[in-house]
């Protein structure tokens, strides 16, 4: 097999598992871990969370979408990554992602349901401060939510 492509290497950044809080009043703590798959060829994230507490917002016990995995592969004509996500609703999503200068993004561009994401690493590299962005029309952009993600050790 081939050495890995250099441009993988910003993502040893995300290598580990993290605690995830969401922002979010009575919503509870989540957990990510991300380990290189296949020789370090691919990253796989899987995310899942504590049972939601009675103090979770309705909505956010209707739509939980845990537990979720994600692969993610590099686009060597464009140094970009691709992310494909799927969760225990049944939802399977294709993201773009970039990791550069201590500054993680995704996104997605689908008709009615725009998404983007950024998140900045800590000096440290041990805390992300992050947050979810959405968008009907691709123009107006309100925060769907905010979450904080603090390396394990």
């Amino acid at each position: 097999m081939a050495d890995r492509n250099p441009a993988l290497a910003p993502l040893d950044a995300l290598i580990g598992r993290w605690t995830v809080q969401v922002q979010v009043d009575g919503v509870g703590r989540a957990w990510t871990e991300f380990s290189w798959q296949d020789d370090g060829m691919l990253l796989h994230q899987s995310t899942d969370a504590e049972p939601p507490p009675a103090t979770t917002p309705q909505v956010w016990r209707e739509n939980a979408p845990f537990p979720t995995h994600s692969v993610i592969g590099l686009d060597d004509a464009t140094d970009e990554f691709t992310m494909l996500y799927a969760d225990a609703r049944g939802v399977h999503r294709v993201y773009r992602m970039t990791l550069a200068d201590g500054v993680w993004r995704i996104w997605r561009h689908a008709p009615g349901f725009n998404q983007r994401f950024e998140g900045t690493f800590s000096p440290d590299g041990d805390t992300i401060h992050a947050r979810w962005e959405m968008s009907e029309d691709g123009v107006t952009w309100r925060v769907d939510f905010e979450l904080i993600y603090t390396r394990d050790r």
